[in-house]
């Protein structure tokens, strides 16, 4: 105000005010800092629910953004960004070929856990969705959607992906569905010299892989999702799948993406990755 109304300089005003001229010159601050960081989180958290604050991080720095955990944590938190898990519980009746409570995948197609889950589309009928995973690499190897899914077409299902990958599983891990005891999966176990191993009763996190890739895919595809046909279902199935094994970052896998880590796997020899901090 000085400067402007008597016209003098800002050197002589600041001298005779008693203000320093740095004090002068010292842009204000933005009362709300990172907002377009703060922004993409919650558009982030939208598309993604089941990301936690970790994976947020380290695909904010994929996306060119500079932030270390801490800021994306405390973002995370103020905005009540906080994933919330549901388990479910599954009886047993099968016996098991392995200790389901100690047997643990050591490599690739050592160990493939399978489940199902229900859905329906927009006019009210049914899906039912057979979920596999490769429990080592964490990679996704079938989506099946159909109106039922009988025993006959969980065995077709298996023989398709050990086609794909050309090498079949050491052992199958599951729960005693009527679909995964029926006498088809049983030859088909026998005769591709498969092992079984059945989760005790009441014992969902002894399937903990396949029990955490169906509450993705509950929270990420059919939640956010409304199907028409069945085959739009199998279509975005069949992308959300896709898009999981190449860019979701696993902590377990050293923040590497499923196909990622196998690939790694196959040009190393190595089964494991160090965790990245």
């Amino acid at each position: 105000m000085v400067v402007e109304r008597l016209g003098v300089s800002e050197r002589r005003a600041c001298r005779y005010l008693g203000q320093h001229r740095s004090t002068q010159r010292k842009q204000p601050a933005d009362p709300r800092p990172d907002e377009e960081l703060r922004g993409w989180l919650i558009e982030f958290a939208k598309k993604k629910p089941r990301y936690g604050y970790r994976r947020a991080h380290r695909i904010a720095l994929r996306e060119g953004f500079r932030v270390n955990r801490k800021k994306v944590h405390r973002i995370w938190k103020e905005e009540g960004l906080r994933v919330t898990r549901k388990a479910k519980k599954r009886a047993r009746v099968g016996a098991s070929d392995a200790d389901s409570k100690r047997l643990s995948a050591r490599h690739a197609d050592h160990v493939w856990a399978l489940d199902f889950q229900d859905d329906q589309t927009h006019d009210g009928r049914r899906l039912r969705l057979l979920d596999v995973v490769d429990e080592h690499t964490r990679q996704v190897l079938a989506i099946e959607i159909d109106r039922s899914i009988t025993a006959e077409r969980t065995v077709q299902v298996l023989e398709k992906v050990i086609r794909a990958r050309g090498k079949a599983p050491r052992f199958l891990r599951m729960d005693n569905g009527p679909e995964l005891t029926a006498w088809a999966l049983r030859d088909f176990c026998r005769f591709t010299r498969v092992g079984t191993t059945y989760i005790e009763p009441g014992s969902p996190w002894q399937n903990g892989y396949i029990e955490s890739l169906n509450a993705r895919i509950r929270d990420e595809l059919l939640g956010p999702e409304l199907f028409y046909t069945l085959h739009e279902a199998r279509i975005l199935a069949e992308d959300w799948r896709t898009d999981h094994n190449q860019n979701h970052p696993h902590s377990a896998l050293g923040w590497m993406s499923p196909d990622e880590f196998a690939a790694h796997g196959r040009r190393t020899g190595t089964t494991t990755a160090t965790p990245t901090p």
